[in-house]
C-alpha cells in the first residue's frame, strides 16, 4: 500500500507537472521524480516503523505492556489514511492535495484515538493521554522531518527541474 502514493508523486511530478497558483507547471527530470518517490516510499516505511517504536517505548508510561508487534499494527493502521491520502498527488494541484491530506491526517488521528485504549488494553482516560502523547511525538518527528529536507535541499541533494 505505501508505494502506491509514490508512484502518483512520481507521475505527477515528472509526467503532469505541479501547479501552484496562476503559475506554469513545475517538472522534475525522470531520474529526479524516481529519487523523490524511492526518499518517499523509505520515509513512509520509516516513519512508520518509528511510530511503532514510540507507541511501544511509552506503554509503560500508561500502564500498558503491548508487544512491538502489536505497537506496530496500531502504528500501521493509524497510518494508513495519511498514506492513502498521498494518491491524490496524482492530480497535482496544491490545493486539492493539501484538502486530501488534511482529511487524512484526521481520520488517522480520529483511529489512533479511538484504536489504542482497544488494542493495548487500558481504560480510555489513559488512552487519551497516550494517544495525545504519540500524536506530539509524531508531530515533532514530522518537524525534523522537514528540517532535515530543507538543509539537504539547501546543500545540493535537491531535485532537479524541468524548464
Amino acid at each position: 500500500i505505501a508505494i502506491l502514493p509514490c508512484l502518483a508523486a512520481y507521475y505527477a511530478s515528472a509526467h503532469i507537472g505541479w501547479s501552484v497558483g496562476a503559475r506554469e507547471s513545475i517538472y522534475l527530470t525522470q531520474s529526479s521524480g524516481i529519487m523523490l518517490g524511492v526518499a518517499m516510499y523509505i520515509g513512509i516505511l520509516g516513519a512508520t516503523f518509528a511510530l511503532a517504536y514510540l507507541i511501544y517505548w511509552m506503554a509503560k508510561t500508561f500502564g500498558a505492556d503491548p508487544s512491538y508487534t502489536k505497537s506496530l499494527e496500531l502504528a500501521a493502521y493509524a497510518a494508513t489514511p495519511v498514506i492513502m491520502s498521498g494518491i491524490a498527488s496524482i492530480y497535482p494541484e496544491l490545493w486539492f492535495v493539501a484538502s486530501v491530506f488534511l482529511i487524512g491526517v484526521a481520520y488517522s488521528v480520529y483511529l489512533l484515538y479511538s484504536g489504542l485504549p482497544v488494542i493495548m488494553h487500558i481504560p480510555e482516560e489513559r488512552g487519551f493521554l497516550y494517544a495525545s502523547s504519540v500524536v506530539t511525538a509524531g508531530l515533532i518527528a514530522m518537524v525534523v522531518l522537514m528540517a532535515t529536507t530543507a538543509i539537504l535541499w539547501t546543500n545540493g541533494f535537491g531535485p532537479d527541474f524541468i524548464s
